[in-house]
């Protein structure tokens, strides 16, 4: 069996009789409404997109309450489209990983059209300025991840591909945002026609952070004379150009190796991964969780499609940004990296096999429920302690998710902040609550540090996951090594001072020099994480 429209067509009883969930939806009606009146672009044409916001699309679809589909489009890595996208005609294979071992499989084809986001490539880029002139547009959503949306470096300073395209205007620019904002402005030319622009990606206020680089585009391209002055009014009417605020939650790790097995086994050809030249590893099918969630702020100035009928809930901001600290900044996220922090160092390679762990286990436990808890705000549309209890009881224990703690610890020094940093400031301010109560958070800091070591608790060294601050704060730790002579801990004082990368400076708050005591106990040599874990974890 091929995924290919021709393969389906071809071997339609072969795959269902695999247990293939199929698109029923008529393809060809739905791929020429959505090449004449599209509705929804996408930006970021990886997992969580074609797990959770294509499958969701196809599902309406399938009952009719859409009749357009999806346009995904891809301005970073092309070739996830060329070699991805094109080759299977934008069909993946969605393996829903459920917790009680069974796995359902659907072919996605709500994706009617893929694009690459290249200024140079003239086709292409006149196609999407079409997308982006078009009416009947009601939403440009994106994945990009949080580092797509930066404008400047950790100084303050304006990232030297932004300034080319500051200077060198709408026409040609380089930079994803520059591309993207580019198309929003062929879009002003052409009747300053409404629009949400609507990120959903997994960081905090995401809504902001895209209208922070929109705006920082319009501004410097009017400045200087390359877009017409009204271009900087319209990004910031929310009449015309709304931000929306999303929180979303789905795990989806990188394709596994046995789900490629599972589905070569029912007969499919073609499931080899492709690692691009950015280093992209794309395959045609995603491997997920079954639970999800999509909170939406309703801001839609041009209408928007009923995505509420395919479980998507649309709310107003605060609610949004209820939920989104209750996800981010207790129930899930702070656990999944104290797992990839201490999963690392103590060899694990799956999210699951740590869980099993009664150790890490109570780890998370009491992050969760007794130093996060306390801080959160009920946001009334999801009960923060059942989504906690499910996380720790159903989510990240579910032995069919192949999620690493190697994937999860990327880009950590940009994680605490939002993670753990915004329990410490509520701690802070509470007349009931003390930050000296708190003892594991500063222990995943400390867990942190020990990481930058870059051995594990076996003595090996291993390589750290990506991250732009991994020279800077790994420097911190050069000099120590894995023994009991006491050490000078005091030039840690400059890291643990870093509010951009603890959310709050641990010196002032009085929490730095319990980080650095367990930072020497977890040290002292071999063996060092795990007495350390034991000591206080149980405390």
């Amino acid at each position: 069996m091929k995924l290919t429209l021709a393969g389906i067509n071809a071997d339609r009883a072969a795959y269902e009789a695999a247990g293939y969930r199929l698109p029923t939806f008529d393809y060809e009606t739905v791929k020429e409404n959505t090449h004449s009146r599209p509705v929804w672009i996408h930006f970021g044409a990886g997992n969580i997109f074609r797990a959770f916001q294509a499958n969701l699309v196809q599902n309406l679809l399938n009952t009719g309450i859409l009749d357009t589909g999806l346009i995904a489009a891809e301005g970073y890595d092309y070739e996830i489209i060329e070699k991805g996208n094109r080759p299977h005609d934008n069909l993946s294979i969605l393996a829903t990983l459920k917790a009680d071992e069974t796995v359902e499989k659907t072919v996605v084809g709500s994706v009617q059209e893929s694009l690459v986001l290249d200024s140079s490539n003239e086709k292409e880029y006149t196609r999407l300025k079409e997308i982006f002139a078009a009416p009947s547009l009601q939403m440009t959503s994106f994945t990009i991840t949080e580092k797509g949306y930066a404008v400047m470096d950790a100084r303050g300073n304006v990232l030297p591909a932004i300034l080319a395209d500051y200077a060198k205007g709408p026409k040609t620019p380089d930079s994803y945002l520059g591309k993207v904002v580019s198309l929003l402005y062929h879009r002003y030319q052409h009747g300053a026609l409404p629009l949400a622009m609507v990120s959903m990606d997994n960081c905090s206020h995401n809504g902001d952070k895209l209208k922070a680089a929109v705006t920082a585009f319009a501004d410097a391209w009017c400045s200087r004379g390359l877009a017409d002055q009204g271009f900087s009014d319209y990004v910031r009417d929310p009449g015309k150009v709304s931000f929306p605020w999303t929180m979303i939650d789905k795990i989806t790790p990188r394709p596994d190796a046995k789900v490629a097995d599972l589905l070569a086994a029912d007969g499919l050809e073609g499931l080899d991964a492709v690692i691009t030249s950015k280093n992209t590893y794309i395959a045609p099918f995603v491997n997920a969780e079954e639970c999800e969630y999509l909170v939406i702020e309703d801001a839609f100035p041009n209408g928007r499609p009923p995505l509420e009928k395919g479980g998507v809930i649309f709310t107003d901001r605060e609610t949004v940004d209820k939920v989104e600290k209750m996800k981010v900044c207790t129930c899930l996220n702070p656990l999944h990296t104290a797992l990839a922090i201490f999963g690392c160092l103590l060899g694990y390679t799956l999210i699951s096999e740590e869980m099993k762990d009664p150790l890490l286990r109570r780890m998370v436990e009491r992050i969760g429920y007794q130093e996060g808890l306390p801080v959160v705000v009920d946001p009334g549309i999801l009960d923060p302690k059942e989504f906690l209890r499910q996380v720790v009881n159903v989510r990240i224990p579910n032995p069919f998710m192949p999620d690493a703690p190697q994937r999860i610890a990327t880009d950590t020094s940009q994680k605490l902040a939002i993670r753990f940093g915004e329990t410490i400031k509520a701690y802070h301010r509470s007349p009931n609550l003390h930050v000296e109560d708190l003892k594991l958070i500063p222990l995943v800091f400390a867990g942190w540090l020990r990481y930058l070591m870059a051995v594990d608790d076996a003595g090996t060294p291993f390589t750290p996951s990506a991250d732009p601050l991994l020279e800077a704060a790994g420097a911190y730790v050069a000099d120590y090594r894995l023994d009991d002579v006491p050490k000078d801990l005091s030039e840690l004082d400059r890291l643990l001072s870093n509010e951009k990368v603890f959310g709050v400076n641990l010196v002032e708050i009085g929490m730095a020099d319990l980080v650095k005591d367990y930072f020497s106990e977890l040290s002292k040599g071999i063996g060092a994480v795990q007495k350390t874990l034991e000591k206080y974890v149980e405390a």
